[in-house]
């Protein structure tokens, strides 16, 4: 994909709409140990500087979260709670709105994905921001501030497979404070083992087609 495409896809609509766009989309990484990849089938969006609950609220701005301000399609990696974060910066440049990538279906290299889990099996390997990126082997900021399909991860932005339906909630675990908290802004394949929190009694093994 073109990095005009990219940026087109990134941008020009609400975060809400790019998210919801986003489910569905290969995310793929080429490890040093090989290919790997997965369906994303949850992600929840943060509106940048109104937003209580971003990083960026009240325009902070810092190395730290640099990579918000960047252009679309930029990375920004982060650490919770001693846990890698995968997140995509949305919207033109120094407007600091992203998107949390948080449940991932394996495609390719999911004998690779458990290992990097210790072992961890089924929706257990990466139904969790934290658990895809562990499953994914990235457990460094060294991609932090790169684009998205510019090196080893990438985002298939023009194919996919389509949800039979999205469901919308609260986000997970996000601070406590102002009137985001509980805002409508996480996004998820209905019934998807792979999304965090699912009880198995709402699991659907066929929540998608294509």
């Amino acid at each position: 994909m073109k990095t005009d495409e990219l940026k087109t896809f990134f941008s020009g609509r609400p975060t809400a709409e790019i998210t919801k766009a986003i489910l569905g989309k290969r995310l793929s990484y080429q490890s040093p140990q090989g290919l790997l990849s997965g369906i994303i089938v949850e992600a929840e969006a943060y509106l940048g500087q109104e937003d209580s609950t971003a990083h960026a609220f009240n325009g902070r701005r810092t190395p730290a979260n640099e990579a918000l301000y960047g252009e679309p399609g930029t990375i920004y990696i982060y650490t919770l709670r001693g846990q890698y974060m995968f997140d995509v910066a949305v919207q033109e440049k120094d407007n600091p709105q992203g998107i949390l990538v948080r449940g991932l279906e394996p495609v390719d290299g999911v004998t690779l994905m458990a290992e990097n889990r210790h072992g961890k099996t089924g929706s257990d390997i990466s139904n969790g921001p934290g658990k895809l990126m562990q499953a994914l082997g990235i457990q460094s900021k060294a991609l932090n501030l790169t684009m998205v399909n510019a090196g080893p991860l990438s985002i298939d932005l023009d194919h996919g497979r389509q949800p039979k339906e999205i469901i919308t909630s609260a986000r997970v675990g996000v601070s406590k404070r102002g009137d985001w908290t509980e805002a409508p802004y996480r996004f998820y394949v209905a019934g998807n083992p792979y999304v965090s929190g699912m009880r198995k009694r709402d699991m659907d093994l066929d929540s998608m087609v294509g």
